[in-house]
């Protein structure tokens, strides 16, 4: 088992990225809510992991976090919710509101993530209830929107697409979102930016 990746960040292309442990390269896919934390490329990072295990293939999921590995861990646990619902629920909304969710009985703003119906919705509130103590004290550091960046506004948008379209939402959907987000807009926003951007303006909506 693989529980923990130290080493430097080679690449980032959301929601992937590729971490140099000693010459060896890790692909891992992350929520949202942990690429949002993420160090530029070439700095050292540290990321707490879960091995993910098919019949075909073999993969990690990375948090900054125990406390998010924790939830994606029990999140798997609910019937009906895979390990791709479970990286979007992280990825549109942290812990601490998805606890808040789950304790204020809040099904509209779960079913405003991708592919989580009335009946998951409910399912996460019932299951989840007993096992979201202390997450209401997770807070989460956020990327500065004036972040340097050298990436053209194309290339945000692309990239910024490409990752909502991997977390379940519709072609169309996602163009959306993201044309909504860029709307006067910093026209060197990043891509981590745009992505959260459109993320939170849909479960706000």
């Amino acid at each position: 088992m693989i529980g923990r990746l130290k080493g430097i960040l080679a690449a980032k292309r959301a929601p992937q990225v590729l971490i140099d442990c000693h010459g060896i390269g890790y692909e891992v896919d992350v929520s949202m809510t942990t690429y949002y934390q993420l160090p530029e490329t070439g700095e050292p990072i540290a990321l707490w992991t879960h091995l993910l295990v098919k019949v075909d293939s073999h993969s990690l999921i990375g948090f900054t976090t125990e406390h998010e590995r924790k939830l994606f861990r029990q999140l798997i646990r609910v019937n009906g919710v895979g390990p791709k619902m479970a990286l979007t629920i992280l990825s549109g909304i942290n812990e601490r509101e998805f606890a808040l969710c789950v304790t204020q009985n809040d099904i509209v703003t779960l079913t405003r993530l991708p592919g989580v119906g009335k009946k998951t919705a409910e399912r996460l509130i019932i299951e989840m209830r007993d096992k979201v103590e202390g997450l209401l004290e997770v807070t989460h550091a956020t990327i500065d929107s004036g972040e340097s960046v050298t990436t053209a506004r194309r290339s945000s948008k692309s990239e910024a697409l490409e990752a909502l379209q991997s977390l379940g939402y519709k072609s169309a959907d996602a163009e959306n979102m993201i044309r909504q987000a860029a709307r006067d807009a910093d026209p060197d926003m990043s891509a981590a930016t745009l992505i959260r951007k459109a993320l939170r303006a849909s479960v706000n909506s």
